[in-house]
Formats: C-alpha cells, structure tokens, sequence
C-alpha cells in the first residue's frame, strides 16, 4: 500500500524546485495533488507529464481570494484535504538594514509569511471539519541562525514561518489536525538565482551551478537536493507521522549541528602549534 493512498493534498509553489519534486514524490505514493503556480503554461505542462494524478490550478498565494478559490475548488473536485505543503516562497532585498527598501520587505513578508498564513486560515476549517489532516509549511536554516541567507528579510520571515507553525499547531491539533515545518539547509534549486536578480527562467538553469557551489557547505558532502525536502514532506504527511505536530524538521545536512569537525581540527592543529613553539 502506498503511503498517502487516497489522500487529497494541496501544494503551492508546484511549478519548480522542491513544489514540482513533491508532486511528483506525493502522486507516486498515492496521493490526488493539486498544486498552484502563477505561470499557467509551466503548471499545466507539469500536470501532463506527471499524469491524472496531479492537476494545476493558476493562484497567487499572496491574493486571498485566490487562495481561496484554489480551496475551495479543491474540495469541490475532491471532497475533502488531507495534506496542505505551503512550499511558495520567493528572495527578499538584500543588502543592509540601513538600505532596506521597505516596499520590497512588505512584498516578501506577503510571498513569505502572510501567504502561509493565508494558506492555514482556508485549509483549517476544512481539516478540523474532518476530524483530520497535516499542514506543512516551508522554513529554512536561516530562521534559526543569522547569516545562512543573503537577505536579513529572509531570515526573519522564515522564522516568523516557524513559530506561526507552531502557534497554528497548538490550536489545529485538539480538532485532529497536524502542524509542522521543514527546514531545508542549502537545497540546488533556483531561488539562489532569483535572490540575485534573475529572471525565472535563467534562475531555474543555475540549480546544477549551485549543486556544486554548495557541496562543502555542511558536514555531508554534498548539496542538498529536492527530493530531499519532499522525502520529509512525505513523511510529514503520511500516517506514519500522526503523533508528530508542533515541530520544525531541520533538513540541512548537519549544518546547523556546529563547527565542521575537520575545521575544528586545523583550528586545535594551529593552537597546538602556537604552544609548541612557546
């Protein structure tokens, strides 16, 4: 029996990065997926090759009529939710705080805290009406540590993600419903990119540019992926996890476990030899 046989899941930000590989992931172990993009070509693209399975709905996470619809018409076409991942995300301004355009900060805490919000608000009612369900939203490594991020509005909408998940969860799990979040570390998608400036197209091309750039970022040697994010979103949103809410999952590589072992050495390595010579 496959994992989420007969589950009804929704996930935003589908049409790239970790979104795209969890519709893929969640349609191959059972699951019904609509998932939403604001580039209609790109989702109903998807949606064919990953079969009957997965269907696309064109929303904007950040207009609440839109998260609405994308809702409503869900359990419309399918009766009910089971899992809501909120994977949309987008860069932030970088730069100084004594630089920061404050437009732009309000346009990220739109994509990055009060879509998710948003998202919460609609598929509450819905999955405590149930009796059931398993929301996920999409931290990062850089709400728990500053200086894992380009952007200091980044980090701070990422972990205002984190605790509003656990808020949320403390309300949602006494009508059956579970909250969690997943904390990626550096994950080869294009979002580096777009932090930069790119445009959507040319930033999805760097993922294989950044696989490499990010290898010895953390103690596993190697970037992180993905499939690896939606591996844990899986998890998250099988029964398997039914006794785990509240909780934000760090999957980074040991990144955020300390100083790398093989950097402490040199370190000691140099005081030895500094004693030594005394």
């Amino acid at each position: 029996m496959a994992r989420l046989d007969g589950k009804i899941a929704i996930i935003t930000g589908g049409t790239s990065g970790i979104g795209a590989h969890t519709a893929k992931v969640f349609a191959n172990e059972g699951a019904t997926v609509v998932f939403c993009g604001r580039r209609l070509d790109r989702g109903e693209q998807i949606s064919r090759d990953l079969g009957d399975a997965v269907e696309f709905i064109k929303a904007d996470v950040t207009i609440e009529s839109e998260v609405a619809h994308l809702v409503e018409e869900t359990v419309r076409r399918h009766g009910r939710l089971d899992v809501m991942f909120n994977n949309a995300g987008g860069p932030a301004p970088r730069g100084s705080i004594v630089d920061l355009d404050m437009p732009a900060y309000h346009r990220a805490m739109d994509t990055l805290v009060a879509s998710v919000a948003q998202c919460m608000k609609h598929a509450a009612p819905v999955m405590m009406g149930q009796g059931s369900g398993s929301i996920i939203n999409n931290g990062s490594v850089a709400g728990h540590q500053a200086g894992w991020s380009s952007s200091m509005t980044y980090s701070a909408a990422k972990a205002a993600v984190i605790h509003l998940t656990r808020c949320v969860a403390m309300e949602l799990a006494e009508s059956g419903v579970r909250v969690n979040s997943i904390s990626p570390g550096g994950i080869a998608t294009g979002i580096f990119g777009k932090a930069f400036g790119l445009d959507e197209e040319k930033a999805e091309g760097t993922a294989e540019l950044m696989k490499q750039a990010i290898t010895n970022m953390q103690p596993i040697k190697r970037a992180g992926m993905p499939e690896d994010i939606a591996q844990m979103a899986l998890f998250l949103a099988s029964d398997d996890a039914s006794f785990i809410s509240a909780r934000d999952i760090v999957v980074d590589g040991g990144l955020l476990g300390g100083r790398q072992w093989s950097a402490h050495q040199e370190g000691m390595g140099a005081l030895q030899a500094a004693f030594d010579a005394v």
